[in-house]
């Protein structure tokens, strides 16, 4: 029977054991919290050092009026920092937050057993490596779990808590009642590669890369996309520069070697090689941007105005896109309609004859049946402030134009990139959804925890089976298969949980 009680949160003692970054802010947390807390670090006079950094933190809480200097002076007096892990003996909590090597941690841990109390829980904060691995050189591996916070601790509200396959029930709950009673949000998930969020965000920066990769479009366009039609926050070039080049590659290549290097996480060699060249963000001043003093950033590729058609002509529905009849009219410009409108790849006729169609996941070159532009995905069209467009190798300069001139009409910027399968949106959207949906399936997590972990730990604009509903997996299935056609490896391969949802919607229909 477990030592642990699972009906309390820990209410004594938190031990943090590695004082950088992570160690710091995940301290202040228990700190403001009302926990006494105690620092250790290996390294000699490391852990004073962090315990007087928490100290200035807490003094500009206050100036910032988020914290009362009654508050903040029983805070510090709760700060302990420790010289060697004897003194944290009273823990009922302790959370690692050091080097991300399988072995330390390890060691670590089995250290750690030779003075804490049975009842103490004992956490690690890993983003990547398996908890199973790290508990199964313990004596008691079932009181350990994965506290995988986000950074920066004191404000991301995500907290991951991994049950790890030994970990008791007893103990997961605790650690999940104690992280809440912190005023965080803790996510129930299983010990998978990349829990939830590292695993499900993959797509998020290797599709782009891909299409930087084949070079479509430039970083700063991709980014712009990405933000201004997808409606992400940043954009993953820039987000990898602040994160960290190196960081990013590492929980990249770590997940799918734990997937025994399965296609749908491979890594970029283009981020390899900006990690091989030191080259890594915005703290080595350098990355996919420079971040060098007086540097300016890159600016997206944006049409030059183009004149709007006075008509045009909607085939058929236009399937997550359909809000651009409205949109269209209420810009004044005449639409007539025809075709099925249950057709849901329907299709905008230019008054030159092009055709402008969402992207189905396929190249606009490969369609024979007419030239056409194809337009990338919008989360929401209305509020999008750019378009993106990629022409078929047949299309004239003036049917790009007349394609232009209607977004632009709509109060849209416009870029123009090469006719890549899946454009950028929409390969993204699709893959994240389909890698959520897979998840799910296989018991990593319930859906809304997933949905509630994108949203909070990598801030999306909403969540992945959110979406799934939204867009229907019939055309996300859709989207699918023509990537791999294009693309025949298994990296766009449907999961059955996708081609399941696909299936029971065209019974509905």
């Amino acid at each position: 029977m477990s030592a642990i009680d699972r009906s309390s949160t820990v209410t004594g003692t938190v031990a943090v054991v590695g004082t950088g970054t992570m160690g710091q802010g995940i301290a202040q947390v228990a700190l403001v919290a009302g926990h006494p807390v105690r620092l250790y670090d290996a390294a000699p006079g490391r852990a004073a050092e962090a315990a007087a950094s928490i100290a200035a933190r807490l003094d500009r809480l206050v100036e910032k009026g988020r914290l009362t200097a009654a508050d903040r002076d029983a805070a510090r007096a709760r700060l302990h920092p420790a010289r060697a892990l004897a003194e944290l003996a009273d823990a009922e909590l302790v959370i690692e937050a050091v080097v991300e090597d399988p072995a330390v941690k390890q060691k670590l841990f089995t250290e750690l057993e030779e003075f804490v109390g049975d009842a103490c829980l004992l956490a690690t904060n890993t983003s990547s490596l398996s908890v199973t691995a790290v508990a199964g050189a313990l004596r008691t591996p079932g009181r350990f779990a994965g506290l995988h916070f986000f950074n920066p601790a004191p404000l991301l509200p995500l907290v991951e808590v991994v049950r790890g396959s030994a970990t008791d029930a007893a103990a997961a709950d605790r650690a999940y009642a104690t992280v809440a009673a912190w005023g965080k949000t803790p996510v129930r998930c299983a010990d998978t590669p990349g829990f939830i969020v590292n695993r499900v965000a993959r797509p998020f920066y290797a599709e782009a890369f891909r299409v930087y990769e084949e070079r479509a479009a430039d970083p700063a366009t991709i980014d712009a996309a990405l933000r201004e039609s997808g409606g992400f926050k940043m954009g993953p070039f820039e987000l990898t520069d602040l994160i960290g080049q190196d960081v990013n590659e590492a929980v990249t290549r770590s997940v799918w070697e734990s997937f025994f290097h399965d296609p749908k996480f491979t890594p970029s060699l283009a981020q390899r090689r900006l990690v091989e060249s030191g080259l890594h963000g915005r703290k080595s001043g350098r990355g996919w941007y420079d971040h060098g003093a007086g540097a300016t950033p890159p600016a997206p590729h944006t049409a030059e105005p183009r004149r709007a058609p006075r008509e045009v002509t909607i085939e058929g529905s236009l399937g997550p896109a359909d809000v651009l009849r409205e949109l269209i009219e209420e810009a004044g410009i005449k639409v007539v309609r025809d075709g099925d409108p249950a057709d849901w790849k329907g299709r905008i006729e230019l008054p030159g004859g092009a055709l402008l169609r969402l992207s189905d996941g396929g190249a606009a070159s490969d369609d024979e049946s007419g030239t056409y532009i194809h337009f990338d995905l919008s989360l929401d069209y209305r509020a999008a402030t750019r378009i993106v467009l990629a022409p078929a190798d047949s299309a004239a300069p003036e049917d790009v134009d007349e394609a232009i001139g209607l977004f632009q009409a709509l109060g849209k910027q416009v870029s123009v990139i090469d006719d890549v399968p899946g454009m950028i949106v929409v390969r993204t959207v699709a893959m994240i959804v389909d890698f959520a949906l897979d998840a799910v399936a296989r018991g990593v997590a319930g859906p809304e925890d997933v949905d509630t972990a994108m949203r909070l730990g990598v801030n999306y604009p909403g969540g992945p089976l959110e979406w799934a509903g939204r867009l229907g997996a019939t055309w996300l299935e859709c989207v699918l298969d023509a990537l791999h056609y294009a693309y025949p490896t298994g990296r766009y391969g449907a999961s059955p949980a996708l081609r399941r949802r696909a299936a029971a919607e065209r019974k509905v229909l």
